[in-house]
């Protein structure tokens, strides 16, 4: 179809469409962080066609003379009854949708149907959508579908660096970076450690993974962008001489005057600047020195001085001008990643010390249902509403522990200390089974009897008392024999009072307590 006014109807249509499926998308409820993320993502593509439809659109209205020609060429003031034109035009048309059916059959409708439909349907199998996820394997499994970062990498390589004064843990390595504002990255390291090619290779990485993160979790935003004008402003900053004091950075002129009437004499080969003459004359015949020549001698670029453009060499893994130029600004725009992402960092921080206070068992089982896909609600306004709070209610509780005064599970390792996990069955209370010591011995308790009847009148029932000398007895034989051994203990105890018990007549006489009572019923006494 070489129409060009046919080229920018379909254009124009084409545009208005894009937009109603950009309004739909947008306005659909996500309760769920992944159905969000997938919901952006679908819209940074339709934003993608619909740009790309736009700017060739601008350039065919540009464009004067394929659309003069083409006007031309429809109105033939010579010959107006001829139809040869027409004809020839339709015939066009009809080999166009011949050789390509997808257009008739509508491809771009199928296309847009694509963009709105949702995730999980019904009847769809778990695995078959988990491999139509393509934003789920964007993320590692520590990123959490983009809820957290992943900086072990980068903690890794910030402990490796040279001549730092403290290895940090991960979490004090989130706090440095949760502290930095834009511009002060990383200011409790040296400036030796700054000019090291090892920070320029780790706050490289650093930028690129945060980039990269950003713009996986919000795709809606142009970062490149926003980096463009941090990166200018950088530039300004940079030439201002903001940076001298952790950077070798370009002083200002009133600097560089006074190095010229200090006569700084500057070896190339050293990239070192000496004062007076006889120290860089002292310094040409020093090892340092002759291996630095021998390297520049071999070396395609030779390194230049500082007044004029930096270089890219580096001396015993010391930074040039332009390492260190490169290295501040990695630093630079780091620094606002990191103040654009300071929620995720804080979130990441908060999930590393939640997942340092669970077992190995329960961080395999959180990684299990993290696995799980999950399934968008259906577009029921009836059932919509209660779906929303049956998530919101909805407790991960997978090992079933007890909850806390906040209704949530109580800590794995609060239920290991109170040894909730062991059983403790009582015979007399109904075979009622008692989780943890505290509880079996609780339910024994006399001033537990509001609270814990159960075992009260099971004892009532049995005829026995309630008293310390049956607690943990649980069953109803040991009860039963313990009442009759002390019952005898009990008659024993009466009989051995009685003859063991003495007592003395007004004559002096002394008999125990059964032989005194008999004489004095007898009246002998």
């Amino acid at each position: 179809m070489d129409s060009i006014i046919e080229t920018q109807r379909q254009a124009h249509e084409e545009i208005e469409r894009y937009e109603i499926v950009l309004y739909s998308l947008l306005a659909r409820t996500q309760p769920v962080h992944e159905t969000k993320l997938q919901t952006e993502h679908k819209a940074a593509q339709v934003l993608s066609r619909l740009s790309t439809r736009v700017t060739a659109l601008k350039a065919q209205y540009e464009d004067e003379d394929a659309r003069k020609a083409e006007m031309d060429a429809l109105t033939s003031p010579a010959q107006p009854s001829d139809l040869s034109e027409f004809y020839a035009r339709l015939v066009k048309i009809q080999d166009h949708y011949n050789k390509y059916p997808d257009v008739a059959a509508g491809g771009f409708d199928l296309e847009l149907a694509a963009l709105l439909e949702e995730g999980n349907q019904d009847g769809v199998d778990e695995e078959e959508y988990e491999e139509e996820d393509p934003i789920g394997l964007l993320f590692s499994g520590e990123e959490a579908y983009g809820k957290y970062v992943d900086l072990y990498a980068s903690h890794t390589a910030y402990n490796n660096l040279k001549n730092i004064a403290k290895r940090l843990s991960y979490l004090q390595y989130l706090d440095v970076l949760l502290a930095a504002q834009v511009g002060k990255l990383h200011t409790e390291l040296a400036r030796e450690t700054l000019r090291t090619k090892e920070y320029e290779t780790y706050i490289h990485i650093l930028h690129d993974y945060l980039l990269s993160f950003m713009k996986k979790t919000q795709p809606l935003i142009d970062v490149d962008s926003k980096l463009q004008e941090q990166d200018s402003e950088f530039q300004k900053k940079w030439e201002a001489g903001e940076f001298s004091e952790d950077w070798d950075n370009h002083l200002p002129a009133k600097r560089t005057d006074d190095a010229a009437e200090n006569k700084n004499i500057w070896c190339s080969a050293c990239q070192k600047g000496y004062s007076k003459q006889t120290v860089y004359d002292a310094h040409l015949n020093s090892k340092r020195h002759v291996k630095a020549v021998a390297k520049q001698a071999t070396s395609i670029q030779p390194p230049k001085n500082p007044n004029g453009a930096p270089s890219n060499h580096s001396v015993n893994g010391v930074t040039s001008q332009s390492g260190s130029w490169n290295a501040a600004r990695w630093t630079y725009l780091a620094s606002f990643l990191l103040a654009e992402l300071a929620s995720t960092v804080s979130d990441t921080k908060s999930n590393v010390e939640r997942r340092f206070s669970l077992t190995a068992r329960e961080r395999e089982q959180e990684l299990l249902e993290r696995s799980k896909p999950v399934a968008p609600p259906a577009n029921n306004a009836e059932n919509g509403g209660g779906e929303e709070e049956e998530e919101e209610e909805r407790i991960y509780n997978p090992l079933k522990l007890p909850l806390g005064w906040d209704g949530k599970p109580i800590p794995y390792w609060l239920y290991k200390l109170h040894g909730l996990g062991v059983e403790y069955k009582c015979e007399i209370c109904s075979d009622h089974v008692y989780m943890g010591r505290k509880n079996f011995e609780r339910h024994f308790q006399v001033c537990n009897i509001q609270t814990e009847p159960r075992h009260a009148f099971g004892m009532r029932a049995l005829g026995l008392p309630n008293t310390k000398h049956f607690h943990e007895i649980t069953r109803i034989e040991d009860a039963l024999a313990l009442a009759e051994k002390l019952k005898q203990e009990g008659r024993r105890e009466i009989f051995e009072q009685e003859t063991t018990e003495e007592l003395e007549d007004d004559e002096g006489n002394v008999y125990n307590r059964k032989m005194y009572e008999d004489l004095k019923k007898q009246g002998l006494i």
